[in-house]
């Protein structure tokens, strides 16, 4: 059977409406950010608005003469006392995307998880190639950290999350956050991440279709942020999580990921890995389903219960205190 076959028939039905002009094409990358802008907006233009929430724009002071860092926090109108925190990392391949995209889903996870989030406005590659990316995403965990008392947050309970891209970017900064000692995050959501750059999983061959993160797409994602192509040694795992050889002492994972995404081998393994090495790990494959699903179909089945999954398992990890 071909991918089209083996979708999930809700999601089916959503590709089949899909133009086969996606901002995809990341060889023409201008075009391609601003195809994503339109059809994320497109995507939220008949949602109504999420109220009780307010959002801030702060900068954290970058190390090393960087730029100071731009980082969203978004607080309950009534906050009734100190409140966890979700640290959240926008995707977009590590090329595309800002923190306006993800508005609307920090807005309800405050809601639906009684947290404070803060999104980061990291520099994208391939004008910026790592480390900046994550070098940002370290600067505005850090700076949360110092500010936590500012925003009435548990020190103790902050989650970092990210998904696709940003997923990557959460998992390198796990390990980064680890091997500096400076602070420690309670938890680590990586939503379908992008973790592993030599592109050579099966998964990373079957899923060619253009609608879709595919693998084309992903070549070009990884060398915009490496600066080279992707699969040739001396990758950092800061870089590509999948590359890390030493797993311990990272936070518990939650990992969901589409049996039809490209990234759903890397996923798996990561996963594997992790538990291997004594990291408490909880691992959703959602049968039928491609990259992105629950953005490009929310009201499907599969979509609602990986939503309801996702929020479960950040209220467990930010308010079971037993963890």
């Amino acid at each position: 059977m071909n991918f089209i076959d083996q979708l999930d028939p809700e999601l089916r039905a959503v590709m089949n409406k899909l133009p086969s002009d996606r901002p995809l094409d990341l060889s023409q990358l201008p075009t391609a950010r601003v195809k994503m802008k339109k059809m994320v907006t497109a995507l939220l233009a008949d949602l109504p608005p999420v109220e009780g929430v307010t959002s801030q724009d702060h900068f954290a002071p970058a190390s090393k003469g960087n730029p100071d860092v731009r980082v969203r926090v978004y607080r309950p109108n009534h906050q009734p006392g100190k409140l966890p925190a979700l640290y959240w990392i926008h995707g977009g391949g590590y090329v595309m995307g800002d923190i306006d995209m993800d508005d609307r889903l920090m807005m309800q996870l405050v809601k639906r998880i009684g947290c404070v989030a803060a999104s980061v406005d990291y520099r994208l590659a391939p004008e910026h190639p790592f480390p900046a990316p994550v070098e940002d995403c370290y600067a505005g965990l850090k700076w949360l950290f110092a500010h936590a008392g500012e925003f009435g947050v548990d020190p103790s309970r902050i989650a970092i999350g990210g998904a696709s891209g940003g997923g990557g970017l959460c998992a390198g900064l796990a390990l980064m956050v680890r091997d500096r000692g400076e602070v420690r995050p309670s938890f680590q959501l990586l939503i379908y991440p992008m973790i592993d750059d030599r592109n050579v999983t099966p998964a990373s061959y079957a899923i060619t279709d253009p609608r879709v993160w595919h693998r084309e797409s992903n070549r070009l994602g990884w060398k915009a942020y490496l600066g080279r192509d992707g699969g040739g040694d001396g990758v950092s795992p800061y870089a590509a999580a999948a590359r890390a050889t030493d797993l311990t002492n990272l936070p518990p994972a939650y990992i969901p990921v589409g049996a039809l995404d490209l990234f759903v081998d890397e996923n798996i393994e990561y996963a594997q890995r992790l538990i291997q090495a004594g990291v408490p790990t909880e691992l959703h494959v959602y049968p039928g389903a491609f990259h992105g699903f629950d953005l490009f179909a929310p009201s499907a089945a599969v979509s609602k219960q990986f939503k309801a999954d996702r929020d479960n398992a950040l209220k467990r990890a930010l308010h079971d205190t037993a963890r």
